[in-house]
């Protein structure tokens, strides 16, 4: 993956541009947590833009690579990872650095061989995982991620963010010993 800084500065630059202008509203809402906020920030429709799935891809890629440079896999829960999963993925495959894509299951498989995690077959086995996340409030949805990828036997080491809402989900992650990044934070966003 280029390190070129300036490349990544004109990404997340980019990238900022189409959350604040497409994802970022200020209103009230009740989050996934059940907490209320006065803000939100709904990445999925920045994500699958063409555009926005080539820069999620290039610099979540590079945070992934910072969180764990011997990363195998990356994916997490059910919907909101699965474009991010995506995009690495392919941005991966075009830097000659494959990475395998998992998702996680909000339930199990209710058919089959009912499973919670899907696309670990062509994963070695125990492979090494970052979890990604669009946006982190508490960190339960990344640790229950985290705990579905384990129990499916990957090493998980850390989480990669879009954004950190800044309200207790990195420090959470953190203490259950995982390294936890994020493209932005709260701070990034208009108050």
């Amino acid at each position: 993956m280029s390190t070129d800084t300036k490349s990544l500065d004109i990404a997340r630059n980019r990238l900022h541009d189409l959350l604040v202008r497409h994802a970022y509203q200020k209103r009230k809402v009740t989050l996934a947590s059940g907490k209320e906020s006065d803000f939100y920030v709904d990445c999925r429709g920045v994500v699958l833009s063409a555009e926005g799935h080539s820069l999620v891809g290039k610099l979540l890629l590079n945070l992934v690579w910072l969180i764990d440079p011997h990363v195998q896999a990356i994916g997490g829960l059910t919907m909101g990872a699965d474009p991010l999963a995506s995009a690495i993925a392919l941005t991966s495959w075009n830097e000659q650095r494959p990475l395998g894509a998992f998702l996680v299951r909000k339930e199990p498989k209710g058919h089959g061989t009912a499973q919670w995690c899907e696309g670990l077959q062509l994963l070695p086995p125990g492979a090494r995982a970052v979890v990604v996340e669009d946006v982190i409030t508490t960190g339960a949805s990344s640790m229950r991620a985290v705990e579905r990828a384990r129990e499916a036997g990957l090493q998980v080491s850390g989480v990669a963010a879009l954004v950190d809402r800044e309200e207790g989900g990195r420090e959470n992650l953190e203490r259950a010993g995982l390294l936890v990044r994020s493209l932005f934070s709260r701070r990034d966003f208009p108050s």
